[in-house]
C-alpha cells in the first residue's frame, strides 16, 4: 500500500511525489517522530503507536533523482568494485599466496626456485669492474702558477762579424731558460748563448742577475748556465718523462717571445707528433716533439710542460714562413736528462770569441782555413798565452782544426791545468803558442 493515498475529498493534504515505490521506508516515512503518532488516512486521524524517536529518523526528499544520473552512479560503483576487487586479488596473489604452505608445495613454486638458483650460479661468474684511480691534470692556470717561477729570460750580448777580417758589431739576444736545481743551474738552448760575451738572467720577479756558461752540447743544441750571484730562487722546475707522451696530449709552452716586453708568456696546445726527424742547420738532424703551442723567437730554451706541470721538452725551433702556423718543436727531456750531470761540470775555457774561416773565405783572403779569433777576453788563458784578435788557429793540441766544433771536441778531452800547444796564422806567418786550460 502506498504511504499516501490520494483522497479527492481531502484537499488539505498534498502528495509531493507521484509514487513512493522507489523510496525505501527507512528514508521516508509518514509518521511524526516527534509525537510518536501515526496517521490513519481513512479516519484522517493520528493514533498512538509503539515507535520512538530512536527507531527512525525523517529524511526530507526535495526532488526525485533522474534515471540518467542513477545509471551513471551504478556504473561508477561497478568500476570501483572491479578495481578494488582486482587490487585485492593482486595483493593476495603477490604477497599472501607465495607465503602459504600450499603454494610452496606446488610444482610452480619448485620450478621458480630452480630457475632462481640457476641464475644465481650464472651471475657468480661476473664480477664488478674495479675502480681505476686516475689523477686529473692541472688547468692551464695551475700549470702556469706552478712552472712560471722557474722560467727565466736569458739575455746575451755578443760581438758578431761577417768574416774574420770584416767589421764587427755588438748585438743583443734574448732567449729563455729553466731553473732545475737549488744551486741556480739553468737549462737552455746552445744557440741562445752561443758566442755570447755577456750573459744575464731575468728572474720571474723581474730581478736581473749575471750568469755564466757552465757547459754545452752544440750537436744537441743544449747548454747549462749558472747564476753568479746569491739570490733567492723563485722556483725550481720538475722534470718529467717525455716517453710517456701521446699524440693529442695537452702541453703548455712558457717563455719570453720577442724580447723582454713579453716575459713569462704562456701558450697552450697539444702534442701534434712525436719523434719528428727535423734538420735544424748544417745538416744536423734532431728527433723532436712537434706541437701547435705558439713558439716564437725568444721562446728558445723555455719549457714545454705536460698537464701535470712537469717539463717534458725544451722549446728550440719552429717552421716559419707565409701560410705556416702552429708547427713548433721541442727537444725531448728524456734525451736531455742523461746529459745534465756532465753539462753541470764547468767547460774548459780559452777566453776568446771566434768564428770559422770557410774555404771560400780562405781563398778570397789568401789565408788558411781555421778558427779566426775575433776578441780575446781580459785575463783569460788565451790572453795569457799571447793570442790576439784576427789570429787564425790552425792546429790545437797538434791536430788540424777548421771549425770551432772541432776545436771544442779536442778541448773536451782535457782537464783544467793541461798545457796545450796551438799553432796560429798571424800577418802571413805561422806561430806556436802554449795555452794552459782553465775553467
Amino acid at each position: 500500500m502506498n504511504e499516501y493515498e490520494k483522497d479527492s475529498n481531502n484537499k488539505n493534504i498534498n502528495n509531493p511525489i507521484d509514487s513512493t515505490s522507489e523510496l525505501p521506508t527507512s528514508n521516508y516515512s509518514a509518521y511524526n517522530v516527534s509525537n510518536g503518532t501515526n496517521y490513519n488516512s481513512k479516519d484522517n486521524k493520528y493514533s498512538d503507536n509503539n515507535f520512538t524517536d530512536s527507531d527512525y529518523k525523517v529524511t526530507s526528499v526535495n526532488k526525485q533523482p533522474k534515471r540518467g544520473k542513477r545509471i551513471v552512479s551504478y556504473i561508477a560503483l561497478a568500476i570501483i568494485c572491479t578495481i578494488l576487487g582486482g587490487t585485492a586479488s593482486g595483493v593476495v596473489s603477490l604477497y599472501i599466496l607465495p607465503k602459504t604452505d600450499f603454494f610452496k608445495s606446488s610444482p610452480l613454486y619448485e620450478n621458480l626456485m630452480q630457475q632462481s638458483s640457476s641464475n644465481t650460479n650464472n651471475n657468480s661468474n661476473y664480477k664488478p669492474s674495479s675502480i681505476v684511480s686516475t689523477t686529473n691534470g692541472l688547468t692551464i692556470a695551475e700549470i702556469a702558477k706552478k712552472v712560471s717561477p722557474a722560467v727565466v729570460g736569458v739575455s746575451t750580448t755578443s760581438t758578431t762579424t761577417n768574416n774574420f777580417l770584416g767589421q764587427s758589431q755588438e748585438s743583443e739576444g734574448m732567449g729563455s731558460g729553466i731553473i732545475f736545481n737549488n744551486d741556480g743551474y739553468i737549462l737552455t738552448n746552445y744557440h741562445v748563448i752561443s758566442g755570447a760575451q755577456k750573459i744575464s738572467v731575468i728572474l720571474s720577479n723581474k730581478k736581473e742577475v749575471s750568469a755564466k756558461v757552465v757547459n754545452y752540447d752544440a750537436s744537441m743544441d743544449i747548454a747549462v748556465i749558472k747564476i753568479n750571484e746569491k739570490v733567492t730562487l723563485p722556483g725550481i722546475a720538475e722534470l718529467g718523462n717525455s716517453s710517456n707522451l701521446q699524440v693529442g696530449d695537452q702541453v703548455v709552452a712558457i717563455g719570453n717571445p720577442l724580447g723582454k716586453e713579453f716575459l713569462g708568456s704562456v701558450t697552450s696546445g697539444i702534442v701534434s707528433a712525436l719523434n719528428r726527424e727535423v734538420e735544424i742547420e748544417d745538416n744536423n738532424t734532431q728527433t723532436l716533439i712537434q706541437t701547435d703551442a705558439a713558439i716564437n723567437p725568444g721562446n728558445s730554451g723555455g719549457p714545454l710542460v705536460n698537464s701535470q706541470g712537469q717539463v717534458i721538452g725544451i722549446n728550440s725551433s719552429k717552421i716559419g714562413g707565409n701560410g705556416v702556423e702552429g708547427i713548433g718543436f721541442a727537444i725531448p727531456i728524456d734525451l736531455v736528462k742523461p746529459k745534465i750531470s756532465s753539462l753541470s761540470k764547468p767547460i774548459l775555457m780559452l777566453g776568446i770569441t771566434c768564428t770559422d774561416v770557410s774555404s771560400e773565405d780562405a781563398k778570397q783572403n789568401n789565408v788558411p782555413q781555421g778558427v779566426a779569433v775575433i776578441q780575446v777576453n781580459s785575463s783569460s788563458p788565451a790572453q795569457k798565452a799571447g793570442l790576439q784578435a784576427r789570429d787564425i788557429i790552425t792546429k790545437f793540441d797538434g791536430k788540424t782544426v777548421k771549425t770551432t766544433d772541432e776545436l771544442n771536441s779536442i778541448k773536451a778531452t782535457h782537464n783544467a791545468g793541461d798545457k796545450i800547444k796551438i799553432e796560429i796564422y798571424r800577418n802571413g806567418e805561422t806561430k806556436s803558442l802554449t795555452l794552459t786550460l782553465s775553467e
